[in-house]
């Protein structure tokens, strides 16, 4: 994959940038491309040298990818002040906002193993999330902000709150959904300072819609 298909992935999902140059200003792009050469170290069982690029990319970035975690194609950290544990595995267009851990849980026998998130294609993460444990993320998921998640997320679905609960879970069959920045499916207003009131709002009206749906459908098998 060329540089500049990837530039043009990250445009298209940020209308802040006017150009692929300004782009290669954004630290979550310096963070990938070092954890790129680390990852590398990291699986040439050059451990200490992948961590000293590790260090030194996070004192530069202010982003955290810890040299094991495996990430695929199109990748975009918005903004820094990003965690990502070493048995992270994320999957390709994937999207993180500012202040996002992908974090994991110690092993009860000591012994390490996977303890860290998977995270499918395409999946958003809103800014101030947690994602915690070897759980996963479904394909096209979406994280709210501030939501902490601890258990599998449907493909498709849309996770708000303390600990995150399901708004609405898209079908096999549902055709793409378009971007949604942050992950949160709310009006464009949104204004941190009533994050709380409008996260509720949103997941009130997801629940109505997927009430009006199933009303609808056992109408019809009424019908039938």
């Amino acid at each position: 994959m060329s540089l500049f298909a990837y530039l043009d992935s990250i445009r298209a999902r940020d209308p802040a940038p006017h150009s692929r140059a300004e782009v290669l200003t954004y630290p979550g792009v310096w963070a990938l491309a070092g954890h790129r050469v680390a990852h590398r170290l990291y699986r040439a069982r050059l451990f200490f040298l992948a961590r000293l690029v590790n260090h030194w990319t996070r004192a530069w970035t202010a982003i955290d990818i810890h040299p094991g975690a495996r990430i695929g194609r199109n990748f975009f950290i918005d903004h820094g002040f990003v965690v990502i544990g070493e048995t992270a595995e994320i999957g390709d267009d994937v999207t993180i906002y500012q202040c996002v851990t992908l974090g994991g849980t110690s092993p009860d026998n000591g012994v390490a193993g996977k303890r860290h998130p998977t995270v499918m294609d395409g999946a958003i993460i809103g800014s101030g999330a947690q994602v915690l444990g070897p759980i996963t993320l479904g394909r096209r998921s979406r994280v709210g902000a501030n939501a902490v998640v601890t258990r599998d997320v449907a493909e498709g679905a849309v996770m708000v709150g303390i600990p995150a609960r399901a708004t609405t879970v898209a079908g096999g069959a549902a055709p793409e959904p378009p971007f949604l920045p942050y992950g949160t499916a709310c009006s464009e207003h949104f204004d941190p300072a009533t994050q709380k009131t409008e996260l509720l709002r949103c997941e009130v009206e997801q629940l109505r819609r997927r009430l009006d749906a199933l009303i609808a459908e056992q109408r019809e098998r009424d019908r039938a």
